[in-house]
């Protein structure tokens, strides 16, 4: 079992940027999951954003946050974060993080974090 600990949302003006953390609580670990973010915007299905191998080799992007955002790991750490930069209004959302499958599905993932509000404001 992974307890997923998530941090770093905040209000923030458009253009602007942050970095969520999601860290494995102690006692469990995030070995050998891959690792993936999932956004919730207001009055939206939650929809994929990201996703990153256990290694960190191999990372995949929704097309809306490509060349925007970058996933990274630490498992040293036990940590995934989301580096999201050039927010934009429609960014807004509560942020997931996940451990499972490398997959952009939510069926993939079978550890989720409690979820973390990113507020863009313009």
């Amino acid at each position: 079992q992974v307890q997923l600990v998530e941090s770093g949302g905040g209000l923030v003006q458009a253009g602007g940027s942050l970095r969520l953390s999601c860290a494995a609580a102690p006692g469990t670990s995030l070995k050998d999951y891959a690792m993936g973010w999932f956004r919730q915007p207001p009055g939206k299905e939650r929809e994929f954003v990201a996703t990153i191998t256990w290694t960190g080799y191999n990372s995949y992007y929704a097309d809306s946050v490509k060349g925007r955002f970058t996933v990274a790991r630490d498992n040293a750490k036990n940590t995934v974060y989301l580096q999201m930069n050039s927010l934009e209004p429609e960014d807004t959302a509560v942020y997931y993080c996940a451990a499972g499958t490398f997959a952009s599905f939510e069926r993939d993932y079978d550890y989720w974090g409690q979820g973390t509000q990113v507020t863009v404001v313009s």
